[in-house]
């Protein structure tokens, strides 16, 4: 296995805060066909009882990606970007996300399981407004396949 199995249990620092823009809200779902109208316009997103525009719940990737960043650019993780393929990813929301969030990620490994010559790696992050309350937690997957392929 070609994954340090030490990343087990490993919690990466909390990446700088992400200001959630109502235009990036915007973008985002009309990338991932979120035609819902929370999605893009206020007043039907406040009618709905938000204080903005609502993301998709896909936009949660976004802050999750800087986390995972972390994890790939971790020189001693033996994870090679070119041998890794996110198998899987799940979002378990507290709260939905608006834009004028200011959010933060923190990652940490909860699995290294060895597959052949390689690895599964899972990881969580827990994505928290600015006072500090969970909003979502982002599970991630990734296969790692090793030098030997």
């Amino acid at each position: 296995m070609s994954v340090n199995p030490d990343l087990l249990e490993r919690t990466f620092p909390p990446t700088p805060v992400y200001l959630v823009g109502r235009e990036k809200v915007r973008e985002f779902a009309r990338a991932v066909f979120a035609t819902a109208p929370q999605h893009t316009d206020v007043d039907a997103a406040r009618a709905a009882g938000y204080a903005d525009v609502v993301a998709p719940p896909t936009f949660a990737m976004v802050i999750a990606d800087q986390t995972l960043q972390q994890l790939l650019n971790d020189p001693t993780s033996g994870i090679v970007l070119e041998r890794a393929l996110h198998t899987d990813q799940q979002f378990a929301y507290q709260r939905p996300i608006v834009a004028g969030d200011e959010l933060t990620g923190q990652l940490r490994v909860t699995r290294v399981r060895a597959m052949g010559s390689g690895a599964m790696v899972t990881s969580e992050t827990d994505v928290t407004d600015a006072d500090g309350r969970l909003v979502l937690t982002a599970t991630s997957t990734l296969l790692i396949g090793s030098e030997d392929e």
